[in-house]
């Protein structure tokens, strides 16, 4: 299994991962150089202490009555070493050049090696410790018991430790999140980017990275702006620039003598003034528009379309009850509605509208229809501008590739989104989810 698939995927637990692994590698550090320093010095005072107890203590047990001895052992005894009138235990000679022998060996031998004559045995057992062997200045044999053991650590030192693993992993935290906030606000600008909507601006305060970075964002949103309506003016002229001369060729074709040649330049240039009408409501479409959102019932709304295509003579059907207020922009979600009922009317005779609340608070609006369908693998390709299904979707139809294409650009201007799926049986269903709040 290679490294990087360990590697944490998001930003934060990584500089997390980063200063945490630091911070305590550092902290091991400093902690490994304090204990030593503390060990060394802790083993220099108890191994002075050791040799002027000893040398003492010796003295005394020396200089006492030999029944007067036993009495004493008591007060001279300590944590570590103690004082036996015997001649021990049996164990393995040791020899101050031995590499394990104990530092505490040299400290006794420097103490009282000089006035008495000593050997030392290594004490096997659970608990290994070594004895000293010597004889006092009457004869009689005497033995100090050694029990080495590791500096004691304070009681103190585990809380303080994890304080300070708490205090490390706080600094962490703080840290990376004032690290992270200004990128996840520059990301949740950068989703929430709308052309069709007032650009919101970056706070362009704080360090001197994130105040570049904002107000690199910032003039960014004001070019993009720039561009937008620079394309819709020029979109805007060449649609009033075709028009006209389109216009004056109708007029002219008015005029002309009734024959199958004057009926195809008829037809060829109503379908080039559709095109252009279709093509700048693309336009509009992708580059957004100016209208406003309004809060708007749905039920009422689909009740108006409706009744609009009923009023017409159109077979069109509404089903479902939403109880629904949506924030949305009524001429556009007008539009995606008009374009896919048309649709379903231009290739089936007949449209239904279905209308559901979802689970998560989203509505859907389907319409369907009995038509003749899209093969599957087609189903995403109709979403393209200018892309016809040959068999159904041809100009004989009227159709420029658009409609659809319009409608899924304006259901992503407003929020929702758009999909398309053949229904059993028979027919198409296109789905408009529009996200909603309750009224």
């Amino acid at each position: 299994m290679s490294l990087s698939m360990h590697w944490p995927r998001t930003l934060a637990s990584r500089l997390s991962l980063i200063f945490l692994i630091g911070l305590i590698l550092a902290q091991a550090l400093s902690f490994g150089a304090q204990y030593y320093e503390r060990y060394e010095s802790s083993k220099n005072t108890m191994l002075g202490n050791l040799e002027t107890d000893v040398s003492t203590s010796i003295a005394i047990l020396d200089r006492l009555p030999a029944n007067e001895r036993a009495g004493w052992l008591q007060q001279l005894q300590r944590a570590n070493y103690g004082y036996l009138l015997s001649d021990g235990e049996k164990g393995t000679p040791m020899d101050l050049d031995m590499a394990e022998a104990p530092m505490a060996m040299a400290s006794i031998k420097d103490a009282i090696g000089q006035d008495y004559p000593m050997t030392f045995t290594d004490i096997p057992g659970p608990k290994k410790h070594f004895q000293v062997h010597l004889t006092l200045s009457d004869g009689s044999p005497l033995t100090i018991d050694v029990r080495p053991s590791m500096v004691p650590l304070s009681p103190w030192l585990p809380i303080v430790l994890l304080g300070q693993l708490a205090l490390m992993l706080a600094c962490t935290w703080l840290a990376v999140r004032i690290a992270i906030r200004p990128l996840s606000r520059l990301a949740e600008a950068v989703d929430t980017l709308d052309p069709n909507t007032h650009p919101v601006l970056l706070d362009e305060k704080g360090p001197t990275e994130v105040a570049h970075a904002a107000r690199a964002f910032n003039a960014m949103q004001a070019r993009i702006a720039a561009y937008l309506k620079e394309r819709m003016q020029l979109l805007a002229a060449i649609s009033h620039d075709l028009q006209t001369p389109i216009t004056r060729m109708k007029l002219r074709a008015e005029f002309m003598d009734d024959s199958a040649e004057k009926d195809k330049l008829w037809n060829d240039l109503g379908e080039m003034e559709h095109l252009v009408r279709e093509g700048v409501a693309y336009a509009r479409s992708i580059h957004g528009s100016t209208e406003e959102s309004r809060r708007t019932d749905l039920d009422s709304f689909l009740d108006s379309l409706v009744f609009d295509y009923q009023d017409m003579g159109k077979e069109v059907q509404l089903n479902g009850k939403s109880a629904t207020v949506i924030d949305t922009r009524p001429h556009a979600l007008r539009r995606v509605l008009v374009n896919l009922t048309d649709n379903a009317l231009k290739f089936a005779g007949s449209a239904e509208l279905l209308v559901e609340k979802q689970a998560d608070g989203s509505v859907s609006v389907k319409v369907m229809d009995r038509g003749p369908g899209i093969a599957e693998e087609e189903l995403a390709q109709v979403m393209q501008p200018f892309y016809r299904v040959e068999n159904s979707r041809n100009r004989s139809t009227g159709g420029t590739g658009l409609g659809l294409a319009i409608a899924q650009q304006l259901a992503l201007a407003i929020g929702g989104s758009l999909t398309l799926s053949n229904r059993e049986g028979g027919g198409l269903c296109a789905q408009l989810k529009l996200p909603a709040r309750s009224a």
